[in-house]
Protein backbone atom coordinates (compact mmCIF):
# COMPACT_ATOMS: atom_id res chain seq x y z
CA UNK A 1 0.00 0.00 0.00
CA UNK A 2 3.15 2.17 0.79
CA UNK A 3 4.48 1.77 -2.34
CA UNK A 4 1.12 2.37 -4.37
CA UNK A 5 0.87 5.61 -2.46
CA UNK A 6 4.74 6.92 -3.20
CA UNK A 7 3.74 5.88 -7.08
CA UNK A 8 0.86 8.39 -6.94
CA UNK A 9 2.79 10.95 -4.87
CA UNK A 10 5.92 10.55 -7.24
CA UNK A 11 3.07 10.65 -10.28
CA UNK A 12 1.65 13.92 -9.12
CA UNK A 13 4.80 15.56 -8.45
CA UNK A 14 5.70 14.99 -11.97
CA UNK A 15 2.65 16.61 -13.28
CA UNK A 16 3.20 19.52 -11.27
CA UNK A 17 6.60 19.86 -12.80
CA UNK A 18 5.43 19.27 -16.19
CA UNK A 19 2.79 22.18 -15.20
CA UNK A 20 5.34 24.67 -13.61
CA UNK A 21 8.11 23.84 -16.65
CA UNK A 22 4.52 24.52 -19.15
CA UNK A 23 2.57 27.67 -17.62
CA UNK A 24 3.32 29.67 -20.58
CA UNK A 25 1.86 27.62 -22.79
CA UNK A 26 -1.57 26.99 -20.44
CA UNK A 27 -1.47 30.84 -20.12
CA UNK A 28 -2.01 31.08 -23.66
CA UNK A 29 -3.84 28.24 -24.15
CA UNK A 30 -6.57 29.69 -21.33
CA UNK A 31 -6.40 32.73 -22.89
CA UNK A 32 -6.94 31.93 -26.86
CA UNK A 33 -10.20 29.46 -25.59
CA UNK A 34 -11.19 32.92 -23.65
CA UNK A 35 -10.55 34.71 -26.82
CA UNK A 36 -12.36 32.20 -29.24
CA UNK A 37 -15.21 32.44 -26.74
CA UNK A 38 -16.21 35.96 -26.78
CA UNK A 39 -15.72 35.46 -30.62
CA UNK A 40 -18.18 32.67 -30.42
CA UNK A 41 -20.28 35.06 -28.25
CA UNK A 42 -19.79 37.75 -30.59
CA UNK A 43 -20.79 36.23 -33.71
CA UNK A 44 -23.95 34.57 -31.84
CA UNK A 45 -24.95 38.43 -31.03
CA UNK A 46 -24.80 39.29 -33.97
CA UNK A 47 -26.96 36.49 -36.06
CA UNK A 48 -29.57 37.66 -32.99
CA UNK A 49 -29.38 41.07 -33.98
CA UNK A 50 -32.70 42.78 -35.43
CA UNK A 51 -31.71 44.24 -38.78
CA UNK A 52 -33.76 47.13 -39.58
CA UNK A 53 -31.39 48.86 -42.19
CA UNK A 54 -29.35 47.56 -45.14
CA UNK A 55 -26.74 49.62 -43.35
CA UNK A 56 -26.98 47.75 -40.25
CA UNK A 57 -26.21 44.61 -41.89
CA UNK A 58 -22.49 43.55 -41.11
CA UNK A 59 -20.25 44.21 -44.30
CA UNK A 60 -18.46 40.30 -43.37
CA UNK A 61 -22.63 39.01 -44.13
CA UNK A 62 -22.46 40.50 -47.79
CA UNK A 63 -19.25 39.31 -48.65
CA UNK A 64 -19.87 35.57 -46.97
CA UNK A 65 -23.42 35.79 -48.51
CA UNK A 66 -25.18 34.80 -45.63
CA UNK A 67 -28.84 33.74 -45.85
CA UNK A 68 -31.79 35.73 -43.46
CA UNK A 69 -34.94 35.09 -43.11
CA UNK A 70 -37.96 37.84 -42.42
CA UNK A 71 -41.57 38.67 -42.63
CA UNK A 72 -42.87 40.20 -46.21
CA UNK A 73 -44.61 43.23 -45.29
CA UNK A 74 -44.89 44.99 -48.75
CA UNK A 75 -44.51 44.69 -52.59
CA UNK A 76 -43.56 48.17 -54.42
CA UNK A 77 -41.73 49.19 -57.33
CA UNK A 78 -38.87 49.09 -55.74
CA UNK A 79 -38.82 45.89 -53.91
CA UNK A 80 -39.68 43.90 -51.20
CA UNK A 81 -40.31 45.42 -47.91
CA UNK A 82 -39.68 42.96 -45.52
CA UNK A 83 -39.14 42.69 -41.74
CA UNK A 84 -35.67 40.90 -40.12
CA UNK A 85 -36.66 37.76 -37.84
CA UNK A 86 -33.50 36.82 -36.74
CA UNK A 87 -32.42 33.61 -34.95
CA UNK A 88 -33.86 33.14 -31.99
CA UNK A 89 -31.74 32.22 -28.92
CA UNK A 90 -33.58 32.27 -25.71
CA UNK A 91 -31.02 33.61 -23.55
CA UNK A 92 -30.07 36.51 -25.70
CA UNK A 93 -32.82 37.14 -27.45
CA UNK A 94 -34.39 38.31 -24.18
CA UNK A 95 -31.46 40.56 -23.64
CA UNK A 96 -31.53 42.03 -26.83
CA UNK A 97 -35.22 42.82 -27.46
CA UNK A 98 -34.97 45.76 -25.05
CA UNK A 99 -33.35 47.65 -26.99
CA UNK A 100 -34.21 46.50 -30.67
CA UNK A 101 -35.23 49.16 -33.25
CA UNK A 102 -38.54 48.52 -35.47
CA UNK A 103 -37.96 48.97 -39.36
CA UNK A 104 -38.23 47.42 -42.48
CA UNK A 105 -34.70 46.08 -45.17
CA UNK A 106 -35.75 46.97 -48.67
CA UNK A 107 -34.70 43.76 -50.54
CA UNK A 108 -34.45 43.85 -54.61
CA UNK A 109 -34.48 40.44 -56.79
CA UNK A 110 -30.99 40.53 -57.72
CA UNK A 111 -30.40 40.15 -61.81
CA UNK A 112 -33.74 40.74 -62.43
CA UNK A 113 -35.51 43.61 -64.18
CA UNK A 114 -39.39 42.99 -63.12
CA UNK A 115 -42.00 43.94 -66.07
CA UNK A 116 -44.99 45.52 -65.01
CA UNK A 117 -46.66 41.49 -65.06
CA UNK A 118 -44.08 40.65 -62.76
CA UNK A 119 -44.94 43.13 -60.50
CA UNK A 120 -48.97 41.77 -60.26
CA UNK A 121 -47.80 38.55 -60.61
CA UNK A 122 -45.63 38.92 -57.42
CA UNK A 123 -48.84 40.48 -55.47
CA UNK A 124 -51.05 37.44 -56.07
CA UNK A 125 -48.33 34.85 -55.48
CA UNK A 126 -47.30 36.46 -52.19
CA UNK A 127 -48.86 36.48 -49.20
CA UNK A 128 -48.71 39.56 -46.53
CA UNK A 129 -46.78 38.50 -43.48
CA UNK A 130 -45.30 35.29 -45.43
CA UNK A 131 -41.92 34.36 -44.51
CA UNK A 132 -39.16 34.35 -46.93
CA UNK A 133 -34.97 33.75 -47.59
CA UNK A 134 -33.07 35.75 -48.84
CA UNK A 135 -29.27 35.25 -49.30
CA UNK A 136 -27.06 38.47 -49.47
CA UNK A 137 -25.19 39.53 -52.95
CA UNK A 138 -24.86 42.93 -52.65
CA UNK A 139 -25.39 46.19 -50.62
CA UNK A 140 -26.40 48.92 -53.02
CA UNK A 141 -27.39 52.29 -50.86
CA UNK A 142 -30.23 51.53 -48.88
CA UNK A 143 -31.29 48.20 -50.89
CA UNK A 144 -30.16 44.48 -50.77
CA UNK A 145 -29.52 42.63 -53.89
CA UNK A 146 -30.67 38.99 -53.17
CA UNK A 147 -31.83 35.53 -54.09
CA UNK A 148 -35.13 35.64 -52.33
CA UNK A 149 -36.52 31.39 -51.51
CA UNK A 150 -39.94 30.88 -50.64
CA UNK A 151 -40.94 27.75 -49.19
CA UNK A 152 -43.57 25.59 -51.25
CA UNK A 153 -44.32 22.81 -48.85
CA UNK A 154 -42.55 21.45 -46.55
CA UNK A 155 -38.94 20.03 -48.96
CA UNK A 156 -39.24 22.41 -51.89
CA UNK A 157 -38.19 26.17 -52.17
CA UNK A 158 -38.45 28.40 -55.33
CA UNK A 159 -36.12 30.93 -56.03
CA UNK A 160 -38.67 34.30 -57.23
CA UNK A 161 -35.32 35.51 -59.00
CA UNK A 162 -35.38 32.57 -61.68
CA UNK A 163 -38.98 32.06 -61.45
CA UNK A 164 -39.74 35.28 -62.46
CA UNK A 165 -38.00 34.57 -65.35
CA UNK A 166 -38.88 31.66 -65.95
CA UNK A 167 -42.72 32.75 -66.38
CA UNK A 168 -41.28 35.49 -68.68
CA UNK A 169 -42.17 38.07 -66.44
CA UNK A 170 -38.70 40.11 -66.19
CA UNK A 171 -35.12 40.61 -68.22
CA UNK A 172 -32.04 39.04 -66.75
CA UNK A 173 -29.45 41.77 -66.02
CA UNK A 174 -25.88 41.69 -64.41
CA UNK A 175 -25.92 41.58 -60.85
CA UNK A 176 -25.20 44.36 -58.96
CA UNK A 177 -22.80 43.87 -55.85
CA UNK A 178 -21.16 40.67 -56.80
CA UNK A 179 -17.78 41.06 -58.68
CA UNK A 180 -18.48 40.47 -62.09
CA UNK A 181 -15.29 38.63 -63.05
CA UNK A 182 -16.15 36.11 -59.42
CA UNK A 183 -16.98 32.64 -59.98
CA UNK A 184 -20.39 32.83 -58.04
CA UNK A 185 -21.71 36.18 -60.07
CA UNK A 186 -21.06 34.04 -63.55
CA UNK A 187 -23.18 30.65 -61.64
CA UNK A 188 -25.86 32.98 -60.87
CA UNK A 189 -25.88 34.83 -63.85
CA UNK A 190 -26.29 31.28 -66.20
CA UNK A 191 -28.95 30.21 -63.96
CA UNK A 192 -30.62 33.05 -65.02
CA UNK A 193 -30.07 32.70 -68.42
CA UNK A 194 -31.20 29.75 -68.75
CA UNK A 195 -34.57 30.47 -67.01
CA UNK A 196 -35.33 33.52 -69.20
CA UNK A 197 -34.58 31.21 -72.13
CA UNK A 198 -37.04 28.88 -71.26
CA UNK A 199 -39.32 31.64 -71.14
CA UNK A 200 -38.00 33.24 -74.90
CA UNK A 201 -38.44 29.35 -76.18
CA UNK A 202 -42.37 28.71 -75.04
CA UNK A 203 -43.48 33.00 -76.24
CA UNK A 204 -44.50 33.28 -72.51
CA UNK A 205 -45.14 36.47 -71.12
CA UNK A 206 -42.83 39.57 -72.31
CA UNK A 207 -41.97 36.95 -74.80
CA UNK A 208 -44.96 36.18 -76.77
CA UNK A 209 -44.36 38.79 -79.50
CA UNK A 210 -40.41 38.08 -79.55
CA UNK A 211 -40.22 35.51 -82.59
CA UNK A 212 -37.40 34.66 -84.29
CA UNK A 213 -37.11 36.26 -87.78
CA UNK A 214 -37.56 33.37 -89.99
CA UNK A 215 -40.83 32.55 -87.88
CA UNK A 216 -42.03 36.12 -88.90
CA UNK A 217 -40.65 35.25 -92.85
CA UNK A 218 -42.37 31.78 -92.64
CA UNK A 219 -46.05 33.13 -90.94
CA UNK A 220 -45.70 36.18 -93.24
CA UNK A 221 -45.20 33.59 -96.55
CA UNK A 222 -48.00 31.60 -95.31
CA UNK A 223 -50.30 33.94 -94.78
CA UNK A 224 -49.47 35.67 -98.19
CA UNK A 225 -52.96 35.10 -100.87
CA UNK A 226 -50.74 34.59 -103.13
CA UNK A 227 -49.37 31.65 -101.39
CA UNK A 228 -52.29 30.52 -100.17
CA UNK A 229 -54.12 30.31 -103.92
CA UNK A 230 -50.78 28.04 -105.21
CA UNK A 231 -51.44 25.74 -102.12
CA UNK A 232 -55.22 25.38 -102.89
CA UNK A 233 -54.18 24.80 -107.27
CA UNK A 234 -51.60 22.13 -105.75
CA UNK A 235 -54.22 20.20 -103.40
CA UNK A 236 -56.48 20.78 -106.41
CA UNK A 237 -54.03 19.00 -108.52
CA UNK A 238 -52.96 16.05 -106.60
CA UNK A 239 -56.56 15.46 -105.95
CA UNK A 240 -57.07 15.04 -109.61
CA UNK A 241 -54.24 13.05 -110.72
CA UNK A 242 -55.58 10.72 -107.84
CA UNK A 243 -58.49 9.98 -109.64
Amino acid sequence: MAERRSGAAEGLARLAEWADAHLSLLRSLSAGMAVAGVLVLARSVRMTAKFTSALDIPAEFVTRNVKLRGRLHRITERGLEVEHIPISIPLLTSIQRRWQSKGLLLVRLAGVELAPSGMAWLQQELKPKQMIWFQLLGREELALECLVLVNKGRFLSVCLNEEILRQGLGRTVPIEGLPHDSQLYWKLHRRLLRAELKALKKHKGIWQEEKSYFERIREQISSNKVVQTLKGFVGWLRSSVRR
